[in-house]
């Protein structure tokens, strides 16, 4: 059976994990990443200026982990203003946080350099000469 465009936009798909942070004393939930959320991040990381690519891995855990970690209602309790007081936690515990939400959201380490290499040529990039 063929899914429609209302079975596909009414499906319940987003998930979440609590997540035992002895670090922090506690448990925090961590939801999967909305497809935009996910280009939002992956944005985030490949810095381009002009055919200069770079990987802008500054924060990376803390920034996950902002757009990741929601309360009870799925509301994100951390704001973007606060990815360097986030940054500056254990490292074993953003890491732990981090691991789960690149798991929920479909993000591999092999996606940071993937994100790289497909950002070297793009189609307005290349000229040709006929």
């Amino acid at each position: 059976m063929l899914l429609s465009k209302e079975a596909i936009l009414g499906a319940q798909d987003m998930t979440t994990q609590d997540v035992e942070v002895p670090e922090w004393a506690g448990t925090v939930r961590v939801k999967a990443l909305t497809g935009s959320e996910r280009d939002a991040f992956e944005s985030e990381i490949v810095q381009r200026n002009g055919k200069n690519i770079t990987q802008n891995l500054k924060n990376i855990r803390a920034r996950l982990v902002v757009m990741a970690v929601v309360d009870e209602q799925g509301n994100r309790l951390f704001g973007f203003r606060d990815i360097e007081a986030l940054g500056e936690k254990s490292a074993k515990a953003l890491d732990r946080v981090f691991a789960v939400a690149q798991e929920l959201s479909g993000l591999r380490d092999e996606d940071v350099d993937e994100l790289a290499k497909n950002s070297v040529a793009t189609p307005g990039d290349s000229s040709s000469s006929a």
